[in-house]
């Protein structure tokens, strides 16, 4: 039997690595795929710079779509990233009948619907387990192996950037400006971290996981994004006294009212697994009717371990070459044409929980206000925290931590105290999940 002929689109980080990789456990992968694997061509802008991978016996080309064309690759990897000349060559390698794996988060989260539908009509397959928690084969997890669930939410620290700096200002009482420096010198986040710390790259990857979870078409636009860029040194301390731990958490829930979808920093109770989870590590934590709580842990990022989803994804295509398109595991998990159109909630009508910082005059009466507000709105208060004043100009932080109330009375009643002569500054709003 002929061997699988492999194109990638792409020698940095990923690809170096899925060339590493392949070639390091081929005997393994051989076994376990029943066939012949073979990366007979690659695709890189600069052809003149070293590669972190050996391409002996690879042909390379400046031009991707010379892969994309070429009618003896079966399987195109694509490992570009971006939403442009990549949406362009997974259109073309469907077009051409080739079956595409991609750990390109932004193109499935944005352009999943259409490229799906496209891959449906030439009957092949588009495989994502990298675009979502590097090497945690999360994405696998929910489709196959909790088929028999219902699931009811799934949370997940999915940004190994945000996760170091928010690990980083808790255990060594650094600021978030400081952490960040370190790092882009580090190499986990971009010179411009707009994706990782304002939220943008985990909710691409929450997206992808809700539509599997809950049988859903993709709607990135609908995904409530917040980041952590707002996060003061003082919050992970008070949190901290008060027993929780703030994480960067992606939340898709299914509620009677719809889906929530929601990408925001949270207070953890600090014995909840995820709550320690720490560094660049991702996890995902997925509860299903049946099973109950599951926990899916590992590296997030990096050359070998997102190389690790790549080749699993490879794996399963060469697997089911010859099976019927119409029997293979579905995209999205659910079977095309009974994705339900289950309403995405807006945060105004989430319910839950809340932290809130309010700096204000410490004068008789200030609290009383407070409270006051807080019950009009029907805001129940589960606890206070009143510091002592820290500077000489008479104010002082008060915290507190709210039961679970629906978001658009928090949204009025913050409104109404950051109203009040008394009250300085705008008040910090942290949601809290129990994840019980």
């Amino acid at each position: 039997m002929h061997s699988v002929k492999i194109g990638v689109l792409g020698l940095g980080t990923v690809g170096s690595g899925t060339v590493n990789v392949l070639g390091r456990n081929i005997k393994e992968i051989t076994r376990r795929a029943g066939r012949d694997i073979e990366i007979t061509r690659a695709a890189d802008r600069d052809l003149e710079s070293p590669k972190k991978c050996n391409t002996e016996g690879i042909a390379l080309t400046d031009d991707a779509m010379d892969i994309v064309n070429d009618p003896d690759i079966q399987i195109v990897v694509e490992l570009i990233g971006g939403t442009g000349i990549a949406r362009e060559l997974v259109l073309k390698a469907i077009e051409n009948g080739k079956h595409v794996v991609t750990a390109n988060k932004a193109l499935i989260a944005n352009y999943g619907n259409e490229l799906f539908e496209k891959a449906q009509q030439k009957g092949v397959t588009i495989a994502f387990e990298a675009a979502v928690a590097g090497g945690i084969p999360i994405i696998k997890a929910m489709r196959e192996g909790l088929a028999a669930n219902r699931i009811e939410w799934l949370a997940g620290i999915i940004n190994g950037t945000g996760n170091f700096i928010l690990t980083e200002m808790r255990d060594k009482g650094r600021d978030f400006a400081e952490v960040l420096t370190e790092a882009q010198a580090l190499g986990y986040a971009e010179a411009d971290p707009t994706f990782d710390v304002e939220g943008i790259d985990a909710a691409h990857k929450l997206t992808i996981m809700a539509s599997i979870a809950f049988g859903i078409p993709l709607q990135f636009d609908k995904c409530y994004t917040e980041g952590i860029s707002k996060i003061a040194q003082d919050d992970v301390k008070y949190a901290s006294e008060l027993g929780y731990r703030i994480k960067h958490l992606g939340l898709a829930r299914k509620t009677p009212e719809g889906v929530e979808l929601r990408v925001h920093p949270t207070l953890i109770p600090h014995r909840r697994l995820l709550a320690n989870v720490d560094g660049v590590m991702n996890a995902v934590l997925v509860k299903g009717d049946a099973v109950g709580p599951t926990l899916y842990y590992g590296a997030g990022a990096g050359s070998d371990a997102t190389a690790s989803a790549v080749i699993a994804d490879i794996i399963d295509i060469v697997r089911a070459l010859t099976t019927d398109p119409e029997n293979r595991v579905p995209h999205l998990a659910f079977q095309p044409g009974t994705l339900a159109d289950t309403p995405i909630l807006p945060m105004s009508e989430v319910v839950t929980s809340y932290y809130l910082r309010i700096l204000t005059e410490d004068k008789l009466g200030v609290l009383a206000d407070i409270t006051r507000i807080l019950s009009e709105n029907g805001v129940s208060i589960e606890a206070i925290l009143q510091k002592e004043p820290e500077q000489q100009d008479g104010m002082v932080p008060l915290i507190m931590l709210t039961h679970e109330v629906v978001e658009k009375n928090m949204d009025t009643a913050i409104s109404q105290i950051e109203a009040l002569s008394t009250v300085k500054d705008s008040i910090m709003r942290i949601r809290m999940e129990s994840l019980g």
